[in-house]
Formats: C-alpha cells, structure tokens, sequence
C-alpha cells in the first residue's frame, strides 16, 4: 500500500503532484473528522438532556424515585432503531442519496445519545469523564497509526470482522445468561477489537479516497459513511472502557 503511485487517480483524472494529493487528502480527513465530532456531540446533548430533565427521561424509561428502572416500549424503539436504520443503509446504500444517507447519519447519532444517557445513570460522572478522555486519546493516537502507517492493514479486516461478529454474539449471550467472568472478557474484547478497527477505518478512509478520484458526489457519501464508521468505533470503544474500569453509582 505505501507503494502506491498517488500521481494519478482511479476516476477523476490527473492529479499535479504528490503536494496536491496530500493537501486534499487531509482536506477530506479533516472533514470526516469533523463530521464525526458532530455526531459526538449530538449524542452528547442528547444524553445530558435526558440525563438531567426528568420529563424527557420519562419519554423513554421507566423512572423511580431511586432512579431509572429500565426501558419503556419507546425507550426500547429509540435503542434498537440505530440498527434498522444502519441495516437500511447497508442494503440501500447504493440507491440512496447525499441527503438520505446524512439523514440517517444524524438520526443514528441522535438515537445513540438515548442509549448512552443509560451510562450515565449507571456510572458516575467521574467514570464517565475518565472513560471519554481516555478514548479520546486512544482514537486519536490509533487514527494518528491507521493514517501514517505504510503496514497495509487490509489482512486484518477479515480478523477485526470474525472478531466483532463473536463479541456480538457473547454480548447476546451475556445479556441472557448474566457472568461478571463474560463481561470482563467481552469488555476486554471489545476494547481490542474497536482498537483495531479505529486505525484500520481510518487507513480505509486513506484508499477510499484514492479510489474515487475526485468524484465529488462519491466523496460526500464516503465522508457520511467514514465518519459514521468512525464514530460507531469511538462509541463502542467508550462504552467496553467504561464496563471495564468505570464505577457505578
């Protein structure tokens, strides 16, 4: 991968040199990241403001005065609808538009900060801010990798994706047959395995670009799609930090 020759694009023509492919590969970086922050912070509002107005809490859990019991039939909706609506844009992702598919961006992004608000209950704020400020430094040096190695990290696609569907399945297994011995080691490997995937996206992300050439209409969707990938690797990599170190109320 570090060999290839960055003189000409796959689609879009010619490019003038090394300089100009850089400028506007950290350019479109730079915009996927900032894309993704974005994201970040509206799951953030969103958790805040259920965490601290009762009455939108009461929207979607069922509130005691000892605090949240549990799910409510919308608070149950809200948390599984990010999937149909990832699920949608997998199946439909080449028939849907620029606009389309940022509009599941921000509703999956929204709809996450409902879940993640159920952390913040669970947790406390110290926890919780430990937690954030480690993952942030984590995906930052992990990106930082995944854009400046010359490994080609393709090979460990296959191994991230065998791993994250396993660490589904003993997630769904432990939600059913509760083990503090499985969740210590699904949290381990949740924080391994979203590790990996944070700098291999983002090494992903390096090529996609180079395979689109130019084409402004591709590049947009592969702005939407890196910055959600990106963003669903941060928020899973907080959550298994957070169950491995954190400490609850």
């Amino acid at each position: 991968m570090a060999n290839q020759n960055f003189n000409t694009f796959g689609r879009g023509g010619v490019i003038a040199d090394q300089a100009t492919y850089d400028a506007g590969l950290r350019a479109h970086m730079i915009k996927v990241y900032n894309y993704m922050a974005s994201g970040l912070a509206l799951s953030g509002i969103v958790a805040m403001a259920l965490f601290n107005v009762p009455s939108l809490a009461q929207l979607f859990f069922e509130v005691t005065p000892r605090g949240v019991a549990g799910l409510n039939m919308l608070g149950w909706i809200a948390i599984f609808a990010p999937f149909g609506l990832l699920l949608l844009m997998g199946f439909r992702a080449a028939q849907m538009s620029v606009g389309g598919i940022q509009a599941i961006y921000w509703a999956v992004t929204g709809l996450m900060g409902i879940s993640l608000s159920l952390l913040l209950f669970r947790y406390t704020g110290a926890s919780v801010a430990r937690a954030f400020f480690v993952t942030a430094a984590s995906f930052g040096a992990l990106s930082l990798y995944g854009y400046t190695t010359k490994r080609d990290l393709s090979a460990f696609g296959k191994f991230l994706f065998m791993g994250l569907i396993g660490l589904i399945l003993a997630s769904l297994v432990n939600m059913f047959f509760p083990s503090g011995t499985m969740t210590f080691v699904v949290s381990v490997a949740g924080v391994l395995i979203f590790s990996g995937l944070i700098a291999y996206d983002t090494q992903n992300l390096k090529m996609t670009y180079y395979q689109l050439g130019g084409d402004q209409n591709s590049m947009a969707v592969a702005t939407n799609y890196g910055a959600l990938n990106l963003y669903l690797n941060f928020i899973n990599l907080f959550q298994f930090l957070l169950q491995f170190t954190g400490d609850r109320r």
